[in-house]
């Protein structure tokens, strides 16, 4: 064993697991709960509550050797308008299944870690290199794999600001060539 466990969010495209959690959710009292409030500039306000559940034997038995905690994250977010001054409210609710108990701190770093990764890997692809508005209809996970490898060795060699790192080896292939000749 490593030590490690999946927390995975279950989504629309798993309507029966989807709903047995909900159901769970509804039907039992938390083990237990975390309640933060985040306060970005320009405007929004984020409070997000965090429960852990124990699965028990409330799930559907294809899914109970593989589920120990569920946990429901409830996010209101409150967006200023700047027009009118006005809050808008945004409500959503995530449910999580896991294979280990945790508790809600530990759910609540874990999911808020894994979106730090998600924002910038992805943030950095669509913005940076296109990749949703890429055109490339014949095998295009080849493309993405190349995406990946430059992506790989700019990080390798600390580089923060991707845009200006495609800017300035844009501009230089001896700067470019020179990533492969600095770190072995």
């Amino acid at each position: 064993m490593t030590g490690n466990a999946l927390l995975v969010r279950v989504k629309d495209n798993q309507p029966r697991l989807l709903e047995s959690l909900a159901g769970l959710c509804t039907v039992q009292s938390p083990t237990d709960h975390l309640a933060t409030v985040d306060r970005h500039a320009h405007g929004r306000e984020e409070h997000r509550r965090v429960e852990a559940f124990a699965a028990a034997d409330r799930l559907d038995p294809d899914w109970r050797p593989f589920i120990a905690c569920v946990v429901r994250v409830t996010r209101r977010t409150l967006c200023r308008d700047t027009r009118t001054g006005l809050w808008r409210q945004r409500r959503e609710v995530a449910y999580y299944a896991s294979q280990i108990p945790l508790d809600a701190p530990a759910c609540a770093t874990a999911i808020r870690g894994h979106w730090g990764i998600e924002n910038r890997n992805h943030h950095v692809r669509d913005r940076t290199l296109g990749e949703d508005a890429s055109r490339i209809r014949r095998k295009p996970g080849i493309v993405a794999r190349l995406r990946s490898f430059a992506l790989n060795i700019l990080r390798a060699h600390g580089v923060t600001n991707v845009s200006e790192a495609l800017y300035t080896n844009a501009l230089s292939l001896d700067h470019l060539l020179n990533y492969g000749l600095s770190k072995s």
